[in-house]
């Protein structure tokens, strides 16, 4: 294990835990409020949980108008990133596409893009001949129709984590990666302290940012936050003749399985059914026959295209695939921010905004009181639909 540059501090306004978007986003964005003495930590580098495994979509195709807002108003913050951070983040606003070949999946998208359109995304449902035009790499046999939204996109995760990293610095947080986190003391009904391997933290108010790990750290408080970890695993091939360079991040919805422009190649994934929970990280064959009949399937053309490398990753789940974002009903100042189930890269900015709120008592940009990890005891429960 390595050890932290420097120790803790011995007190903080504010101490998040996580280093990934959500928690630098958070921490940058409470400094910046004024909040004083706000600390990061996390067990290992910057974005290495699960920020910098994740397949760098951005996108506010959902159906959940507060997913959809949380969504939209982190593409806004992407698209400006140089300029508000001083970091280039090689966003590539391609559009996603979503390939449907179901009457049922074609009536409920359709749905989503008429609410989504209500809230200003331009997503729209478009034939099976655009979806080609856009996607050249398909094959349309069996398909009805498709999803598209031209400000969707991706960009490099890497990129984004070293962005808000400097900044977050720069407007006074104290960031400690390699400062792994071993308890968290509550006095009277109230956060009281941090303990890290390298010293106890006196605050009041803590940020749990841990992603696939929130569970436990949850437990620490006597919170529960029912977060449960899954492996995803993305391949990269190597370069891909005529590769159109405006290809869209593409979804087969019916499989999960999707691709998009990487380098001279392209990133792609699937959900594997049979994956099992656990923080397993090593990379395993056994989902790549089902990979294949996917590819053959609907993108035969990547058959023939060598694989160049590829890594594993940690899907955060919810019991709706929903996000979990408040303060703990029991605990007083404990916050959260986890479980997005796939999709906390790209909601990042946006709920480092929404965290910044909660802990000043503002009301943030959108109404999440239905994220609250309280909603499971009672029956406010709206799965999310559209999830790769």
């Amino acid at each position: 294990m390595t050890a932290p540059r420097r120790p803790p501090p011995s007190s903080a306004s504010v101490v998040v835990i996580g280093g990934g978007i959500t928690g630098l986003s958070s921490a940058h964005a409470l400094a910046r409020a004024g909040v004083r003495d706000v600390v990061l930590l996390d067990a290992g580098a910057l974005g290495s949980g699960s920020t910098c495994r994740a397949a760098g979509g951005v996108r506010a195709q959902f159906s959940d108008p507060v997913n959809i807002a949380l969504g939209a108003r982190s593409l806004e913050t992407f698209r400006d990133f140089p300029r508000l951070f001083g970091q280039e983040i090689d966003l590539q606003q391609v559009g996603y596409l979503f390939l449907l070949d179901t009457p049922d999946d074609v009536a409920a998208f359709e749905a989503n893009v008429a609410l989504q359109n209500s809230l200003g995304v331009p997503s729209r449902v478009v034939g099976v001949d655009e979806a080609r035009r856009l996607s050249p790499l398909i094959d349309p046999e069996g398909l009805l129709a498709a999803a598209y939204s031209p400000t969707d996109g991706h960009c490099t995760p890497e990129s984004v984590v070293l962005g808000y990293a400097s900044a977050a610095r720069r407007a006074g947080a104290t960031l400690l990666p390699h400062c792994p986190v071993t308890g968290i003391d509550v006095r009277d009904g109230r956060v009281s302290g941090v303990r890290t391997a390298a010293g106890t933290i006196r605050t009041d108010a803590v940020v749990c940012a841990a992603g696939a790990w929130s569970a436990e750290v949850g437990s620490w408080a006597g919170v529960d936050l029912p977060v449960t970890p899954l492996r995803r695993q993305i391949l990269v091939t190597e370069p891909v003749p005529g590769l159109d360079p405006h290809t869209p991040f593409t979804i087969d919805f019916a499989t999960s399985f999707y691709f998009h422009r990487e380098g001279p190649g392209l990133l792609l994934g699937m959900s594997d059914p049979d994956e099992t929970p656990g923080f397993a990280l090593s990379r395993s064959e056994a989902w790549l026959p089902r990979l294949g009949a996917a590819i053959e399937r609907r993108a035969p053309a990547l058959a023939e295209v060598g694989v160049a490398g590829g890594w594993a990753g940690l899907y955060e789940m919810t019991p709706d695939h929903n996000a979990l974002i408040g303060r703990a009903d029991t605990v007083e100042g404990f916050l959260y921010a986890t479980g997005f189930s796939g999709h906390g890269f790209l909601m990042g900015p946006a709920v480092g905004e929404v965290v910044r709120d909660l802990y000043l008592g503002r009301e943030p940009f959108v109404d999440v009181s239905g994220l609250s990890a309280a909603r499971f005891t009672g029956a406010d429960v709206r799965p999310e639909l559209n999830i790769v």
